[in-house]
């Protein structure tokens, strides 16, 4: 009977470390995902303040790609960017991974923030959401100043 309760007690510890485990490395997969989109979603962001507006919508996702035309991108930046001048500071305000947004597939993303301080507007927030494409790499799927 001692036995029996032995092994008991050693799978239940067994199975909760497993567990434990198992949670610990998804955590630090998504903080992968994260970084990596983040790194990318930054790389991404220099083409928009560098005014190479052309270069940035060639490297956004294929989904963002297929709702929005070359031409209205070029216009909504023209009129979006253009007036806040140029970027003073850009911090990195929140970062999270999801598998679903409104109005979007299901897929991986990474919404990001960034507290931005531009010459003509002290205080923003940019938010660029990152979309992994189907090569594995991470391109923007949306973007918002406000």
């Amino acid at each position: 009977m001692k036995t029996k309760i032995l092994v008991f007690l050693l799978c239940s510890v067994y199975f909760a470390f497993t567990q434990v485990n198992a949670e610990i490395d998804s955590k630090k997969v998504i903080e992968e995902k994260e970084l990596t989109a983040v790194e990318a979603a930054k790389s991404w962001v220099i083409l928009v303040d560098e005014g190479k507006y052309n270069k940035s919508y060639l490297k956004a996702a294929d989904y963002f790609k297929n709702a929005v035309t070359e031409e209205q991108w070029l216009q909504g930046m023209t009129a979006t960017r253009n007036p806040l001048g140029k970027v003073l500071l850009r911090e990195l305000k929140s970062k999270k991974y999801m598998t679903e947004l409104p109005g979007a597939p299901d897929g991986e993303y990474v919404v990001i923030q960034f507290n931005t301080s531009f010459e003509n507007k002290k205080s923003s927030v940019e938010t660029i959401t990152q979309m992994l494409e189907k090569d594995g790499t991470w391109k923007m799927s949306g973007y918002f100043i406000k």
